[in-house]
């Protein structure tokens, strides 16, 4: 069986695709844990939940990596949350998010 440049052409662009897919699905599911741990430190509940982890998620296609998401976080929270805390919470979501991914 001869494998052609354009056969390992496809393949990479396929396991690309699947991996920006897989990143997507991960963030998505971090950034859903973020809003709803910021909910809560809100005291949020119903509907305003809903609203604050879709603001969240919507905050994270601004602009490419993390600081959209942490400015979103940091504007929603009072300053008895600190910015540690807030970047602390984004890489433990993140780690929960990966293990999630792993286990589907």
């Amino acid at each position: 069986m001869v494998i052609t440049m354009d056969d390992r052409r496809r393949g990479f662009e396929s396991k690309w695709a699947h991996d920006a897919e897989l990143r997507f699905q991960v963030e998505a599911r971090r950034n859903r844990a973020l809003g709803e741990w910021a909910a809560s430190k809100k005291g949020l509940t119903g509907a305003a939940v809903e609203d604050l982890v879709a603001s969240v998620i919507a905050a994270d296609f601004e602009e490419v990596g993390d600081e959209d998401v942490f400015r979103k976080l940091r504007s929603e929270l009072d300053a008895s949350v600190s910015d540690a805390a807030i970047r602390e919470k984004m890489r433990e979501c993140l780690q929960a998010a990966m293990g999630e991914e792993r286990r589907a």
